[in-house]
């Protein structure tokens, strides 16, 4: 089970959790809409160029080369790694361009994305039919994220240099859950919010 701390912001309780990753559907479950989340353990990368190639892959009636059932994949290409470092600059890209893609991952098994800015509705009913999650990370924190990378191996598609699949060990990697498993968005409730407030 996540370790769990609480505490109030203007009126309600906001979670903050710790999680083992991969973590299970159950705990995926738990987790709403503004919680701040740190990861530990195994994630993947892929950007829009993975995405692709895994996808011509699933049309051709082969098998992937990573296991999607279960997995987190964060959407980042990193910067080449400094001397004494596994990795250089991590920072989100864009989630949206991983749309047309996700979708098809999310059904096969995927359990968790971590990226940037909204999602298409498409995705979010496939969040909601398969009880997985949206994580965002900061954006423009590339070389602090990279201080909760501890290790990094490229796993798959080589050839793409910064868009090769890597395998990432992570330690309290820190995100926020923007779109749950019932999908509530929290792009869409914190303008609402600050439309109630200031508008």
């Amino acid at each position: 089970m996540p370790k769990e701390n609480s505490k109030r912001i203007k009126g309600r309780i906001q979670m903050e959790k710790h999680i083992k990753v991969p973590m299970t559907r159950e705990e995926a479950k738990q987790l709403k809409a503004g919680d701040y989340v740190y990861l530990t353990g195994t994630i993947y990368t892929a950007r829009d160029a993975a995405h692709k190639r895994m996808q011509e892959t699933l049309a051709a009636g082969k098998e992937l080369p990573i296991s999607i059932d279960g997995t987190i994949i964060y959407y980042m290409g990193p910067s080449p790694a400094r001397e004494g470092r596994p990795i250089g600059s991590a920072g989100p890209t864009t989630a949206s361009r991983m749309d047309k893609y996700a979708p098809q991952l999310l059904d096969l098994g995927l359990l968790g994305m971590i990226g940037k800015g909204r999602r298409s509705s498409a995705v979010k009913e496939a969040v909601v039919r398969n009880g997985a999650v949206y994580f965002a990370a900061v954006g423009g924190a590339g070389a602090l994220l990279s201080k909760s990378i501890r290790e990094a191996e490229i796993v798959a598609y080589e050839d793409l240099g910064t868009e090769a699949i890597r395998k990432l060990t992570v330690e309290e990697f820190p995100v926020i859950v923007c779109m749950d498993s019932e999908g509530t968005d929290l792009y869409e409730t914190a303008a609402e919010k600050y439309r109630e407030e200031f508008v």
